[in-house]
């Protein structure tokens, strides 16, 4: 499920660029932007898409860490439960 949102988002920042392009030449074929400020809004639009795209992967990165540090944890618990378990055998033994 994450990977499906991870890559549902990657999909519409790279979009971006494609649809920020095509309002681009519609725009200067009806003559409502010139060349050069159509190339300023296209280069603002990557340049937001790739803050976003990096913002995106900062909180993968962050997602990821916190996983991380759960299994960690949870391992930790587990082997002092092994060893309880182990103390516990053989008091019985």
């Amino acid at each position: 499920m994450m990977r499906k949102a991870i890559y549902f988002g990657l999909g519409v920042i790279s979009l971006s660029r494609e649809k920020a392009e095509k309002i681009y030449h519609e725009m200067v074929e009806k003559g409502e932007m010139s060349k050069d400020e159509a190339r300023k809004f296209i280069d603002d639009a990557v340049k937001r898409g790739e803050e976003e795209q990096e913002e995106l992967r900062k909180l993968i990165r962050d997602e990821i860490k916190e996983i991380k540090d759960l299994f960690v944890s949870n391992q930790s618990e587990i082997d002092q439960i092994k060893k309880k378990l182990k103390d516990l055998e053989a008091k019985l033994s």
